[in-house]
């Protein structure tokens, strides 16, 4: 999905794929720092912090108006390093790689991640939102 986007392409950045045209617009995969730990409860800053994988999600950076939203769904949490820069990751493991189901919604994050991030010309290759 995100390479049909104009212009789009992958490359590997801190071992996930990154999806970019001048900027990246998109992950696959990320963490999130696990603040349940042991280290965390015993108090221990120590090296080797903890942190919950989730392979199989999409990172997308979403517009404003849609923060609050994507804060009540149960599917998404702020990716370590990228949160904090208002980036979202969306799981993806109940949606069916067969069925359509689901897959609309994140083709749709990714064009809105795409529009806030490529060039205005590129922009312009994608069909009007009504």
């Amino acid at each position: 999905m995100a390479l049909a986007l104009p212009a789009a392409d992958m490359k590997v950045s801190h071992g996930r794929p990154a999806f970019f045209t001048q900027k990246v617009f998109a992950y696959y995969g990320a963490s999130v720092k696990d603040t349940g730990s042991a280290q965390e409860r015993s108090g221990s800053t120590a090296a080797g912090d903890a942190y919950v994988q989730h392979p199989q999600a999409v990172v997308i950076r979403p517009e404003e108006a849609d923060v609050s939203f994507l804060e009540q769904d149960p599917r998404a949490f702020r990716p370590a390093y990228l949160g904090p820069a208002g980036w979202f990751g969306i799981d993806l493991d109940g949606l069916d790689p067969a069925q359509d189901e689901g897959w609309d919604e994140i083709a749709e994050w990714l064009e809105t991640s795409y529009r806030l991030t490529a060039a205005v010309k590129l922009v312009r290759e994608l069909p009007r939102r009504d």
